[in-house]
């Protein structure tokens, strides 16, 4: 009998990074599955479009992955729903739009997938992270609220479930990705920008630490990018 090949699960598999991440978990050997509000155009495996935020939508298709494929070893929350704009324009709806995008999605990919990865024998976690996640800046009132709780919730859960064998890490991504929509918004040069397959390559080596020299948090950014 063939053995299954581990369950790999990228939540916000959207173009760009989630489809870089989705390829190397594919090419790593895994069934690499991508979940997210909208298919891309071209998507790396399969890919399930739903509403992250919906927990019994999202509870749902995940069990029926586990069912299939068994407990995913590699789970990447990858989501984000970015609002700039000044305080006073910033309505509550801007708030609780990306606490929802970030946070709340989290909490129900978490409940779906860390008891059945215990059962399973461990796994690893891992959280997008931003700049915004250490420092507020003018006009990202809405974004940094969430990615603040974001990584306050990925710590809670690092310190959880550790000890049961689920690598919790949270990384923060402190450059502009580059991606096609961001050559059209940014001015920046391309080769200053981040690329998504070499973030992908740093998830992957991060989901492979060895259990006496995890790390919790990591920060990647351009060479070239001030910090």
């Amino acid at each position: 009998m063939t053995a299954k090949k581990p369950l790999a699960l990228v939540a916000g598999a959207g173009a760009g990074l989630g489809q870089s991440l989705l390829a190397r978990l594919q090419a790593g050997g895994m069934t690499a599955v991508g979940l997210g509000r909208t298919k891309p155009d071209h998507t790396v495996g399969a890919f399930h479009t739903l509403d992250l935020s919906d927990a019994d939508a999202t509870s749902g298709t995940i069990a029926d992955l586990i069912a299939a494929h068994g407990p995913p070893k590699i789970v990447v929350h990858n989501t984000a729903e970015l609002v700039i704009a000044p305080f006073t324009e910033t309505t509550l709806a801007d708030y609780q739009r990306t606490w929802t995008s970030m946070v709340q999605t989290l909490i129900i990919l978490a409940q779906s997938v860390m008891q059945p990865m215990v059962r399973g024998g461990g796994g690893a976690l891992i959280v997008s992270g931003a700049t915004a996640s250490l420092r507020g800046g003018a006009r990202f009132s809405a974004f940094a609220s969430a990615k603040f709780a974001l990584r306050g919730l990925t710590q809670s859960l690092a310190r959880e479930y550790q000890p049961a064998g689920v690598h919790v890490a949270h990384v923060i991504l402190d450059g502009i990705i580059d991606t096609a929509r961001s050559r059209d918004v940014h001015t920046l040069d391309p080769a200053k920008m981040m690329k998504p397959e070499d973030i992908a390559e740093a998830y992957w080596q991060i989901a492979h630490q060895p259990p006496s020299a995890w790390c919790h948090e990591i920060d990647l950014r351009p060479a070239s990018e001030g910090f």
